[in-house]
């Protein structure tokens, strides 16, 4: 069980890590052009110049361009091209689907939640159908009609799939999202605040995190601003340390590409504060959740031991951003940043020991292309592919 779990988790990062320039690019393009971004602060431009190009350069970027990359690569890997360019269709039934986010207080919100987990789920089921579609169609095509059975098959096996994306898969990954929603807000109504790490972290890492983020916590950090000056909730999803602790014990304690491409990483990730960077290593290696929870707990209970929080949702959630939504009054530092350097030691002892213990496989000796995904997945009725290749 451990290892076809470690298998699928490596099979669902091998979708994110050949495109994680994209979401470098992405994250270098959000953290210079937001309102909050390095061009504004530094002066180079002012909010006037740069907002015109958040929604086209960041907003699209990560609504729809990153889930097809994601969603084409799934399909490549079951069927090449063929897979990979079904599966391009078919996500953006998915992504059409994703609606904007309601707040607690029923306020519509005007951020679309990328669909990252739909099109790891569309992505390799298109294309094994599209596998599926062309074994069936291989000794029935005429001599002479191989590319018009072959486009036309492509063509109407797209319009079934974007239907089934927008009626079926997305509607189950919104629903998916509101459950971990829920439950971050039901234990902190309960009080039981460092817990809610545990939904958060697993939500984070499918991809949610800013549903999560946005139609949770900012709501919830929002009213508690008004009411103290300050919310801890503003530092629950948001902590760079757990994430920067996971990064340091595969860049230590790892081997091959996950550990070569960690430094890159923990800039992007830790300064940059896109924490999209880290999830794919805390997928080739589901044990890892294990890390960041134990970084997030503690990292929870200090900011609660010394009444920690910022004045605003940190925008992206790099250290900086946190520097700069600190509340005013002196010695309200102290427990932001002890927060993040607790999160960042524990998450690292605890990953690196881990690591230790069952270690990554070396994605560097694996060609994305040549994965097995019959092995990689998991056994599904009706859904077999044995010995399935790119």
């Amino acid at each position: 069980m451990q290892e076809r779990l470690q298998r699928f988790g490596g099979w669902l990062a091998g979708m994110v890590i050949p495109n994680i320039g994209a979401f470098i690019a992405w994250g270098f393009i959000t953290a210079l052009i937001i309102d909050t971004g390095w061009l504004v602060k530094l002066g180079i431009f002012d909010v006037e110049q740069t907002s015109p190009l958040v929604e086209p350069l960041v907003g699209r970027v990560i609504v729809y361009l990153l889930p097809t990359l994601i969603a084409y690569t799934g399909g490549k890997m079951v069927h090449g091209h063929r897979g990979g360019v079904l599966a391009a269709i078919a996500v953006f039934g998915v992504i059409g689907s994703a609606g904007t986010i309601l707040a607690d207080d029923g306020t519509e919100l005007t951020i679309q939640p990328p669909q990252f987990m739909g099109a790891m789920v569309i992505g390799p089921l298109a294309g094994w159908i599209m596998k599926k579609i062309d074994e069936f169609l291989e000794d029935r095509t005429p001599a002479g009609f191989e590319m018009l059975f072959n486009n036309f098959s492509q063509g109407f096996a797209g319009v079934a799939l974007a239907f089934l994306g927008y009626w079926i898969v997305g509607p189950i990954m919104g629903f998916i999202a509101r459950i971990f929603g829920d439950a971050v807000k039901g234990l902190a109504d309960a009080s039981l605040l460092p817990l809610a790490d545990i939904p958060i972290e697993v939500a984070k890492v499918l991809f949610l995190n800013n549903a999560i983020n946005h139609g949770v916590l900012t709501p919830l950090g929002t009213t508690e601003v008004a009411e103290k000056g300050r919310s801890i909730y503003f530092l629950l999803e948001t902590n760079p340390g757990p994430g920067l602790g996971l990064l340091l014990a595969y860049w230590f304690a790892g081997k091959g590409l996950a550990k070569l491409s960690a430094p890159g990483a923990i800039i992007i990730h830790f300064f940059g504060g896109i924490h999209e960077v880290y999830f794919p290593y805390v997928l080739m290696n589901p044990v890892m959740i294990l890390a960041m929870w134990a970084g997030g707990i503690t990292a929870d209970f200090v900011f609660l031991a010394t009444d920690a929080g910022l004045t605003v949702p940190p925008s992206p959630g790099s250290i900086f951003a946190y520097i700069g939504g600190l509340p005013p009054e002196g010695g309200a530092a102290f427990g932001v940043i002890a927060g993040v350097v607790v999160a960042a030691a524990v998450s690292f002892v605890v990953g690196a020991a881990l690591l230790r213990v069952f270690p990554v496989k070396d994605m560097a000796d694996t060609d994305i292309d040549e994965i097995n995904v019959g092995d990689a997945m998991p056994d599904v009725p009706g859904m077999n592919i044995p010995g399935a290749t790119a």
